[in-house]
């Protein structure tokens, strides 16, 4: 199957969220009702509503699209844009520009890890919840599983078995996939971006993922991954 794959028609892409406001107390009251039934499935006992919101961003309900990042290989580069702001109607209405002209001309294809649960519909709920339209590329009602031109990293490695999960930094690690030390990692997303205020640290980690993405990718293909200093930035 991944012979098939015509790389240069691949766009690999990552997204960063975060809970939509700073902090519980800042939520609407029907909003701290909802998490607070929401996070009870998780938290612990000694644990409030409130303790836990900093993990609300994983809920596309709940939290905001502040980061996306895409990539595509070129001549043995890979050729990266990120939209991101506070703004997220703004980021996510250029995303959907991007997509639609990328996706006028031949058999393109997205790739993520753990796109399908995560990034795609994530985005799309996003997308709804501004009142966008979704681009053709992410409506997918109705559409036969074989018409939906998505690359789920994560899908291929599990190989038919539901029940794992396996985390892109492991399948680097496991690959010998180069990947930066002194970065961030997505549990800091949450204090970049609200106590730090540095939303451009976000963008270059999340740029970082998806050359990660892309590099897993050309080692499932058994093909020579992308160094660092071959990211071409938009």
């Amino acid at each position: 199957m991944l012979e098939n794959i015509k790389l240069n028609e691949v766009l690999f892409l990552d997204i960063e969220t975060v809970p939509a406001n700073p902090d519980f107390e800042s939520l609407g009251e029907n909003f701290q009702k909802h998490w607070e039934k929401k996070s009870a499935y998780f938290r612990s006992e000694n644990e409030s509503a409130s303790d836990v919101y900093n993990r609300a961003g994983i809920y596309s309900e709940f939290g905001k699209i502040i980061c996306i990042s895409v990539g595509f290989i070129y001549e043995k580069q890979l050729r990266v844009k990120s939209f991101y702001g506070d703004d997220e109607k703004q980021l996510l209405t250029e995303f959907a520009n991007m997509i639609i002209a990328w996706d006028k001309f031949g058999n393109k294809q997205i790739c993520g890890h753990n796109i399908k649960e995560f990034d795609i519909p994530y985005i799309s709920r996003r997308m709804l919840v501004n009142g966008l339209n979704l681009p053709p590329a992410f409506d997918l009602a109705g559409k036969k599983p074989w018409e939906i031109k998505h690359i789920d990293t994560l899908e291929l490695w599990k190989f038919g078995d539901y029940k794992n999960f396996t985390s892109l930094a492991l399948l680097a690690d496991l690959f010998n996939i180069p990947t930066p030390k002194d970065d961030i990692d997505g549990s800091q997303v949450y204090e970049v971006y609200y106590i730090e205020k540095n939303i451009e640290r976000i963008a270059t980690y999340c740029e970082k993922d998806v050359l990660c993405v892309a590099n897993l990718l050309l080692k499932f293909m058994g093909k020579p991954i992308i160094d660092f200093e071959d990211i071409e930035k938009a």
